[in-house]
């Protein structure tokens, strides 16, 4: 009787020190996926010190653990911080910081917002950004007719949509040096009757590039939180930063030393002689959230504005094939450096031409290095007879779901019916190896990850259009698009060992969303809280 008198004491006493193992936090009353394993669901979470101890049931958490805040999800889905693998924080902060063109649905409208700002700024320079002319009664490209008329004196540089083309005016051509006689090489100078008609086309932009007027690092500082601030409402953690020059460098590391930057930011360098000198430096390089450790190469352009790389000429214009931003040559000898400093090759490849010189260049790197973990960058229209190259070389597809219900308005016009079995081919390319790196290339497309996901799940728009899906033989799982944006895109930046899951060891970074994923129609969502680190970046009033 004594001896179970002792147990029914003891038996509590030694429950309540168990319990007294104190953490940071507990999450708890949860749908916690891990994504290592999707089909298994957690209860409740511990975390100290910004890792996660210990994700299982709620009453062995509970039980177990006693911490200073609590968060009760009250049944909610607990995933791994969404990671957008290929975004632009930079060309969202200058467009922000410009004449906003997104939208317009006709020239008109984009010479009464150009007005409106000016009225406003009375910049020396105009700089615009968004239009796109696919959205216009008029499909084809804009002239700078009306413009020169209301700016005759003002450089003008307005940027389409996809950042491949541009508009500008006499003034700005003048200033870049540019006029009907200009050949620059994979570039197109548009021209209206032997005369420039102020459309420009990818490296044919470079000349305006020189002459455009920088905005203060300061200015660009504000609207990047502005823009880490949208992408906590929507639970994204973190992003792969398509391109920086090497001033951004320094600008991202002080927002680091500041504690601002709060994302993970995986940085792709832009192949400066500066930036290759910065990496044979400093080598695979980490300041606490901001990681480099790899280049991006822009292989060829935009479909929108005819610049992709194509094996066979456009079903809209005969005889033209895009172009080849990037001399084979050149990115031979990147692939090198990369090689040499255990960076990562990511480049931009739209068309199937591109797209195959690609293959071949990550072939010989395939040969001495099996785990080099090489991307390329959109994998947007490929010939189905070049699929398995991604499995047979170890390549990386990059993709943005939401480009395919962008394009549908226009690409089969441009590559005809037959070609289409290639493009946004999502199911294809995660068959190859496994693997995709899925994000939305903002700001060309909304930051929105369920608009990504609705995309690449139901071949959809935010309207739900069009019913039967844009060629929905091609759609993933919702689990697998959830992986795309969370441990597939952790392991394509070498960050798999502590992001994109949710189990012991890891970093406590997730979003608890507000309503349930489901594979039905879209419908608008949001974070309810997103946490990096053990730390609540944002909180839903």
């Amino acid at each position: 009787m004594r001896q179970l008198y002792f147990l029914l004491v003891l038996i509590p006493l030694l429950q309540s020190c168990y319990k007294g193992q104190t953490v940071d936090m507990i999450v708890h009353n949860a749908r916690i996926h891990d994504m290592l394993d999707t089909t298994i669901v957690h209860e409740a979470m511990a975390i100290r010190d910004g890792k996660i101890i210990e994700v299982g049931p709620e009453r062995q958490i509970l039980n177990k653990y006693s911490a200073t805040e609590e968060i009760d999800a009250e049944g909610r889905d607990v995933f791994p911080g969404f990671t957008d693998a290929h975004g632009h924080l930079i060309s969202y902060a200058k467009q922000k910081l410009s004449v906003d063109l997104v939208g317009s649905k006709s020239m008109d409208e984009v010479l009464v917002r150009l007005e409106k700002y000016q009225q406003q700024f009375k910049r020396k320079f105009i700089v615009g950004r968004g239009w796109d002319q696919s959205l216009w009664s008029d499909k084809n490209f804009p002239t700078n007719e009306k413009l020169n008329q209301i700016f005759p004196d003002i450089p003008v540089c307005l940027f389409r949509i996809d950042g491949h083309a541009l508009l500008a005016n006499d003034a700005c051509l003048k200033l870049a040096g540019i006029d009907e006689k200009s050949k620059i090489d994979g570039g197109i100078v548009e021209l209206n009757d032997n005369v420039c008609s102020g459309i420009l086309v990818d490296n044919a932009m470079n000349p305006v590039f020189e002459v455009l007027p920088e905005y203060a690092l300061n200015e660009l500082k504000t609207k990047i939180l502005e823009i880490q601030d949208e992408l906590f409402q929507y639970g994204i953690t973190g992003v792969h930063e398509a391109g920086i020059e090497n001033e951004h460098i320094a600008m991202f590391n002080e927002m680091v030393k500041d504690n601002t930057l709060k994302l993970n930011l995986y940085a792709m360098l832009l192949p400066s002689e500066e930036n290759i000198a910065f990496a044979r430096k400093n080598g695979i390089y980490q300041n606490q959230n901001f990681l480099i450790r790899s280049f991006k190469v822009f292989g060829d352009g935009a479909l929108g504005s005819r610049g992709a790389f194509l094996k066979l000429p456009y079903s809209d214009h005969a005889n033209h094939h895009g172009v080849l931003t990037t001399p084979v040559e050149e990115m031979n000898k990147i692939a090198s450096v990369c090689m040499e400093l255990g960076y990562q090759m990511n480049t931009h490849a739209i068309g199937d031409s591109t797209n195959r010189i690609l293959f071949d260049i990550y072939k010989q790197v395939f040969s001495k290095v099996k785990d080099h973990r090489w991307r390329i960058e959109h994998a947007q229209v490929l010939d189905p007879k070049d699929f398995d190259l991604f499995g047979s070389y170890a390549i990386i597809p990059s993709v943005q779901p939401t480009h395919a219900i962008t394009d549908m308005r226009w690409a089969e016009q441009r590559l005809g019916k037959e070609r289409m079995t290639g493009a946004y081919a999502y199911k294809s390319l995660l068959r190859q190896i496994g693997i995709l790196a899925i994000g939305t290339d903002f700001p060309i497309e909304p930051i929105d990850p369920f608009r990504t996901i609705n995309a690449a799940v139901n071949r959809k728009d935010e309207n739900n259009l069009p019913d039967t899906g844009f060629y929905p033989n091609e759609a993933i799982s919702l689990m697998e698009c959830i992986k795309g944006m969370t441990l597939d895109a952790a392991f394509a930046s070498f960050q798999e060992k502590y992001l994109g899951s949710l189990t012991a060891g890891n970093d406590a970074t997730f979003v608890i969303l507000d309503k349930p994923l489901s594979n039905g129609s879209y419908q608008s969502n949001f974070a309810r809280y997103t946490v990096i680190n053990g730390q609540i970046v944002y909180q839903a009033l």
